[in-house]
Order: C-alpha cells, then sequence, then structure tokens
C-alpha cells in the first residue's frame, strides 16, 4: 500500500501555483486553498483584503514513491521570486508572500537545506526571503478558483501574461 504525503507552498497568485505540479507523475491533486491566518474558514472576498492573516496556498497530496519532496520542492523554487518579500509578481500584499509550509521534521530540513542551497549558488543577488512555517490549518478555497487554469483557460492565459511571472522564470531558470 502506498502512503501518500503533503505539501504546502504559497507563491503568489494560487491559480498560477497549480499547473506546475499538477504536471507530474506521482502529484494525486492539487487545491488551492488558504493557510496560514486567523480567521476560520476565510473567503476569497477575504482574504483578498490582506486582513485575514492568510496566504493564498496550495496543498499538493504526492506519492513519495514516484516523486519525493525534494524534486516537489524543486518545482516550488521554480515558480516564484524568492527575493520578494511583499507578495509575488503583480500580485502585492501579505496574502501572495511565499512561503513553504512543512508538515513534518523532514520536511522542514528539506526545505532549510533547500532555501540555503539556493542562497549559496549565486543565483539570486538579493537575500532569499521565502519563508520556512509549520503547516496549520488549510482551508479549500471556493470551487471556482479549483483547477483554474483548465476551467477558465483564457482567463488564465490573460492573468498569468501580465503578471511577469513568466519572464522572470525565463530569465532566472532556463
Amino acid at each position: 500500500m502506498t502512503t501518500q504525503r503533503k505539501a504546502t507552498f504559497a507563491g503568489g497568485c494560487f491559480w498560477c501555483m497549480v499547473k506546475p505540479f499538477d504536471q507530474w507523475d506521482g502529484v494525486h491533486a492539487v487545491v488551492s486553498g488558504y493557510t496560514g491566518g486567523h480567521v476560520e474558514n476565510p473567503t476569497y472576498e477575504e482574504v483578498k483584503t490582506g486582513t485575514t492573516g492568510h496566504y493564498e496556498a496550495v496543498e499538493i497530496t504526492f506519492d513519495p514513491s514516484i516523486i519525493s519532496y525534494n524534486e516537489i520542492l524543486e518545482v516550488f523554487w521554480r515558480q516564484i521570486d524568492p527575493t520578494d518579500a511583499g507578495g509575488q509578481f503583480q500580485d502585492r500584499g501579505d496574502q501572495y508572500r511565499a512561503a513553504i509550509f512543512y508538515h513534518d521534521e523532514e520536511q522542514q530540513k528539506s526545505a532549510e537545506s533547500s532555501k540555503q542551497a539556493l542562497a549559496e549558488s549565486g543565483r539570486f543577488s538579493k537575500p532569499i526571503v521565502t519563508e520556512i512555517l509549520e503547516a496549520v490549518t488549510f482551508y479549500p478555497a471556493e470551487e471556482y478558483h479549483q483547477d483554474f487554469y483548465k476551467k477558465s483557460e483564457k482567463e488564465y492565459k490573460e492573468d498569468r501574461a501580465k503578471s511577469g511571472r513568466d519572464e522572470f522564470i525565463t530569465e532566472n531558470w532556463q
């Protein structure tokens, strides 16, 4: 019997964080949602005000015998600007900050090690400010946010195109 694991990441707008993980063998689900705040069962309208303390995030269910947590971390780092503490790309505010939410001590060590390796790589001239935090309650977002890149392909592509994310990824990772 295979054990499934969870990985939780915030990387700006959750719409842009689903597809990069959804494409990998061993990833069973990528759910958009909210974590890290002080309001129970927050709504999108509440979270987008920036007053609930939540991050827009994705919770990934994966099979570690097919894709490792370290491989998932590598996918995460390549989706964000790890030097930006004020949000991600066009999305500004605390709800759009990047963070890794670890589910156990092993994930915490892996996340810290990957952050240190990225900092020492010299890839970025500014400090790596992405937070590594203990996972807390994850609230799935409203249904219309789930798999947005599939459901609303045109809007997703337009939003992603104007965000600057793809240009940053190309410039820094490819």
